[in-house]
């Protein structure tokens, strides 16, 4: 069964790795308009985080695919080795 979730909900809810890693906080999605797919997560980065300076910082947020999305509840889980 498909769990539908409001995105209004995830709004700055904690977005980590699947290792426990905090990422940042989830600020938006990116929709692909043909498909009506989500494609990537749009993040607002923690700064103090090792992994999040090696990731492509663009206008203070990051962009992680939407395929390594592992589960949404109390935070979203994304697959670290997606990234």
């Amino acid at each position: 069964m498909v769990k539908y979730v409001i995105a209004e909900q995830l709004i700055g809810k904690e977005v980590i790795t699947s290792d426990g890693s905090d990422l940042g906080r989830f600020l938006d999605a990116e929709v692909n308009e043909v498909t009506g797919k989500l494609t990537s997560l749009v993040v607002d980065p923690n700064a103090e985080n090792e992994l999040v300076k090696k990731l492509d910082i663009k206008d203070g947020k990051i962009k992680l695919p939407y395929s390594s999305v592992m589960a949404v509840n109390d935070f979203i889980v994304v697959d670290r080795k997606q990234l």
